[in-house]
């Protein structure tokens, strides 16, 4: 059972083997998380997911994360298109893939924003509950939540304790 992190701030600046894109299939990055990872990791890491793509969802790849601190980013869809809607059937697909994707490649740690919400429109506080009991079955020894905002870090902490699941707390800069 791996240890539960709950950051407030830049999912960009988090270090972990990993930070997962809540993409959409055609990997396009274009706002949200993907933007910022798009942004601060740079191009190579856009180019890289266009190679891979299309990929399902219920699927994820791995890219280089460019000039992250991460070692990779972990691209697994949760929308169809970019801007597009989805739901929580989507984000549990996404949610597993994503770290099957992490445990094949040997990772130790993970980082999830809030997947599907935002543009997504799926409730914070659903996407949160989802990843804690997909990410509570995983054999990772840390997955990291953040949250870029502070009402969704205040959500995620109550997620987390709704779930009697304990976690630490930090910022991630």
């Amino acid at each position: 059972m791996p240890r539960i992190m709950i950051v407030h701030g830049d999912i960009t600046e988090v270090e972990v083997d990993a930070l997962v894109n809540p993409a959409n299939v055609q990997l396009v990055m274009g706002g949200g998380v993907a933007g910022a990872i798009r942004r601060k990791g740079g191009e190579e890491i856009q180019e890289e997911a266009l190679k891979k793509a299309p990929v399902r969802i219920g699927e994820a790849v791995e890219t280089s994360a460019g000039r992250l601190k991460a070692k990779y980013v972990i691209h697994a869809p949760t929308v169809e298109s970019p801007g597009g809607r989805s739901n929580p059937e989507f984000v549990r697909k996404a949610v597993k893939a994503a770290l099957k994707k992490a445990e094949e490649l040997g990772l130790k740690s993970l980082a999830f924003p809030a997947m599907g919400a935002g543009v997504g429109g799926v409730p914070v506080e659903v996407a949160v509950r989802i990843i804690l009991e997909e990410a509570m079955k995983s054999d990772l020894e840390e997955v990291v939540l953040v949250a870029w905002s502070n009402e969704d870090f205040e959500t995620f902490q109550r997620v987390a304790a709704q779930m009697d699941i304990e976690a630490s707390l930090g910022g991630s800069s």
